[in-house]
């Protein structure tokens, strides 16, 4: 109820000033207790994945808190998990505004923010002052100015930085906004890359004694061969997880829309099927021994039901939180638990 009558007021707003209002607000909220009552009662179904125990199988993906700065605050709303980032291993300012667009009539959004980040020590400053001690996935990519036959050393720097404080590592090779970056999901590029950090994930592990998951993000623009391949490197270098989708490049279901031209990722509801379609495809590729997170278009709890369906394990939102604020959560989290009629 609070949340739909402060939506027309942030969708006043310009996208960035009313994320940035927002998460303000949630802060203050969450610090005077009442952040928990904005979501409606839910239930728990915990979920054992990657060697970690979820208490629900809902997360928030990345890009909501790019920097770790409000992981208690986005906590108190009841999600199973918070994955935070995209974080790069030196600060950089992203593309020039404007750079995130609304499509309400889709439920949609283009963004083309391009890793905007203060940078991975920040992030890890901030989680020093988090009291948050759940679920934590922290989103790795390159920094934009890096060669991509260098990227590996951006990836490898970030893992090491943030494997203290994470609970899995997301490599992003996926958004549509870095140039040239999804090239690393080509099958030479991509092996190269995931030997790479597996070989550092184990160093840390052996260091530190304790064994941190990796899991990569993947876009929905991919072809059967292109997922196939991508099936074959996971399988072969033993990634713990993938993530599917990213934002897409398709403006299938926007054609005409105002903004529908900008460049950018594409998210919201037009993703759903495109998303949940990559999950189907790729469950029997992975054999069973990779666990999938499901996240595109998922504006209500059908929808996260159709990613379990098709091969998820856990689900992730973000333009459908935005549309339909903390009330979706609940909503899921009641739908998971109760078995389909």
């Amino acid at each position: 109820m609070l949340y739909s009558l402060a939506r027309p007021l942030l969708f006043s707003l310009d996208p960035e000033a009313a994320h940035d209002l927002a998460l303000s607000s949630l802060k203050l909220l969450e610090r005077g207790g009442i952040a928990t009552m904005l979501v409606g009662k839910g239930s728990a179904r915990p979920v054992k994945l990657m060697g970690l125990e979820f208490p629900n199988a809902l997360g928030l993906a990345a890009g909501l808190d790019k920097n770790g700065a409000y992981v208690d605050a986005l906590a108190a709303l009841g999600f199973g998990f918070i994955e935070i980032g995209t974080v790069t291993p030196r600060p950089q300012p992203g593309n020039p505004k404007p750079r995130i667009f609304r499509l309400p009539e889709a439920q949609a959004l283009i963004n083309r923010l391009g890793f905007n980040n203060q940078g991975v020590d920040n992030l890890i400053a901030n989680l020093a002052r988090t009291r948050y001690r759940g679920i934590l996935g922290i989103n790795i990519g390159k920094n934009f100015d890096t060669p991509i036959d260098r990227a590996a050393d951006d990836y490898e720097y970030c893992l090491a930085k943030v494997y203290p404080h994470a609970s899995y590592v997301t490599v992003n090779v996926s958004s549509p906004n870095t140039k040239d970056l999804r090239q690393l999901q080509g099958a030479d590029e991509l092996g190269a890359l995931a030997g790479k950090l597996k070989t550092e994930q184990q160093r840390l592990a052996d260091a530190q004694g304790r064994y941190v998951p990796l899991v990569l993000k993947i876009a929905p623009d991919l072809d059967d061969a292109a997922l196939a391949a991508i099936a074959k490197c996971l399988l072969k270098h033993k990634l713990d997880g993938v993530i599917a989708t990213n934002t897409t490049i398709s403006r299938d279901g926007v054609a005409g829309l105002r903004h529908a031209g900008e460049g950018g990722g594409l998210s919201g509801m037009p993703l759903r099927e495109r998303s949940t379609d990559v999950i189907r495809k790729l469950a029997p590729l992975l054999e069973g021994r990779i666990p999938i997170i499901g996240v595109g278009g998922i504006t209500s709890a059908a929808d996260a039901r159709d990613k379990i369906t098709a091969g998820a394990s856990l689900v992730q939102i973000y333009t459908g939180f935005i549309y339909h604020g903390p009330q979706l959560i609940g909503e899921i989290l009641r739908a998971l638990c109760t078995p389909r009629p």
